[in-house]
């Protein structure tokens, strides 16, 4: 688990953050690895390295949330850390609600998996009483990444409730994946996407 003070959990979300620097004794992440932010949801962590803190750059302070390197070493004199001592600077970035499966991920469809998803996008669309949904609601979320529910809602002319309800749905064939604000398509609903404008 990777926890921050929430005065850094917008910024995070939004993408404005990308580095944290760490006082532990050795490395607690991987690059690689996910793990949980409460409460905004999963971080993948892309690198882990020992530096010295007097190393840290002022751009690098500034993806992590500070103005200057020296108001981050000013920051960690809290927890006892000296320009001399090493920290670990950790990459990361986010990854929504933790909602990415394995499946989600999985951007290689063969025509076999596309004709299955399609299949079974067609059978929900003819067990909706509001007519067919699927095909508009994914261009939708590729339009409009980490738009609120409720304006993309409207911009079908559907109540938010039942709005999330169907992304409920997309994202259990592993084809969005949800964030504090709004959707975005997953790896393999992007595949999905690409493939049937193809065709």
């Amino acid at each position: 688990m990777l926890l921050f003070e929430s005065r850094f959990h917008g910024p995070i979300v939004r993408g404005e953050l990308t580095v944290t620097f760490r006082k532990w004794d050795k490395p607690k992440v991987k690059p690689g690895g996910r793990y949980r932010c409460h409460p905004i949801g999963v971080l993948r962590v892309d690198a882990a390295e020992r530096i010295v803190l007097s190393s840290v750059t002022d751009d690098d302070a500034r993806r992590a949330g500070f103005d200057d390197a020296a108001a981050l070493v000013t920051y960690l004199a809290r927890f006892g850390a000296t320009p001399d001592t090493e920290v670990t600077r950790v990459v990361f970035a986010h990854e929504g609600d933790g909602d990415r499966s394995e499946l989600a991920l999985d951007a290689r469809l063969s025509p076999d998996d596309v004709a299955a998803l399609s299949a079974k996008l067609a059978a929900m669309d003819a067990r909706s009483p509001a007519g067919a949904w699927t095909s508009a609601t994914l261009a939708l979320v590729e339009a409009h990444p980490r738009v609120a529910a409720s304006r993309l809602a409207k911009r079908l002319g559907w109540e938010t409730a039942p709005f999330k309800a169907n992304v409920v749905k997309l994202k259990k064939l592993g084809l969005t994946i949800s964030f504090e604000v709004g959707y975005e398509l997953s790896p393999r609903g992007r595949a999905f996407v690409a493939a049937t404008r193809s065709v």
